[in-house]
């Protein structure tokens, strides 16, 4: 008569020793070797816990109608300048001109924010004067919402010079935003959010370009325009305006910041995790060897259960 297997199931065994025995020393070293091993791993592996992390978000850019231009017409130090501000316009008496301007944002994609500002100024010029150089400060206000909510007034710089005469310049750029420190990851931060240029001042020192720069590269969260490539034109008709053309990009930011408590267990938990299954295993098997062959001396049991992992 033939016989054939219709069902099987492991037996549990139960392997016993003393307290004070090699079989105990072994079973405590294989366990920390177990659970502590993968910590150390982890660890040494460029680190356990995430002290920073990065997120993109476009930041919601408005253009605040704050300008401040420069424009050297000379080698002699002479120059032609106008700005939003009265008081500054007051100083400048015959080195005053003053410009069209037009300004526009766009929101190219229709998302809600804008993504664009095309600024053109045509600044007039006496026949006998001639643009050597450009420098224009633009501000903006700049909000961050995803992670902290950042609130701040924000500077774009753009500056081109020539030995050549100029008759026009195009500047196409991103306003990027610069970090010294990361974001934290909650919280309102508006401790930027006052003016970059005080117009309310009756001193030029408050306009002055060197004050005004270095005050606003001392912040620790700022913008500036990355402009690669300006392209200066030269031939200008007598009477006819210098013209400047900006077209700024509100591009997507990768923001750098401190992640909170529940973000930092997550990510150490899912790293320890993932290295503790294969210590797991190993030391699984090492233990099944060396009780199943007696290396150490314990006394084996069943108790003619079925085993259930």
């Amino acid at each position: 008569m033939a016989f054939y297997e219709v069902y099987s199931h492991p037996a549990l065994i139960r392997y016993k020793t003393g307290v004070c025995t090699s079989a105990t020393l072994f079973l405590v070293v294989t366990l920390c070797l177990t659970y502590i091993s993968p910590l150390l791993v982890v660890y040494r592996s460029q680190g356990f816990w995430i002290k920073r992390n990065t997120y993109e978000e476009q930041a919601v850019v408005r253009f605040q109608y704050e300008t401040l231009l420069v424009a050297a017409t000379g080698t002699n130090g002479d120059y032609v300048a106008w700005s939003t501000f009265p008081h500054l316009n007051n100083m400048l008496g015959k080195s005053l001109r003053i410009p069209a301007v037009s300004a526009r944002e766009e929101d190219q994609n229709n998302d809600g924010k804008l993504d664009r500002l095309i600024f053109q100024m045509q600044l007039p010029l006496k026949d006998e004067e001639n643009v050597y150089s450009v420098q224009l400060l633009l501000t903006f206000s700049y909000q961050l919402f995803t992670k902290s909510r950042v609130v701040m007034q924000s500077l774009a710089y753009v500056q081109h010079s020539s030995s050549v005469p100029g008759a026009k310049v195009f500047i196409s750029g991103d306003l990027r935003l610069q970090q010294r420190v990361p974001l934290l990851h909650r919280g309102l931060f508006n401790i930027y959010n006052v003016s970059v240029i005080d117009g309310t001042s009756p001193f030029a020192s408050a306009y002055d370009l060197d004050n005004i720069v270095r005050r606003y590269r001392e912040r620790n969260l700022t913008t500036i325009l990355t402009c690669p490539m300006p392209v200066w034109t030269t031939g200008r008709a007598a009477g006819s305006p210098f013209q400047l053309t900006a077209e700024i990009q509100y591009p997507v930011e990768v923001i750098s910041y401190y992640p909170g408590f529940w973000e930092t267990i997550k990510f150490a938990w899912i790293q320890y995790v993932s290295v503790l299954l294969i210590f797991l295993w190993i030391f699984q098997r090492i233990q099944t060897f060396v009780f199943q062959n007696q290396v150490l001396t314990t006394v084996p049991m069943s108790t003619g259960k079925p085993h259930q992992d």
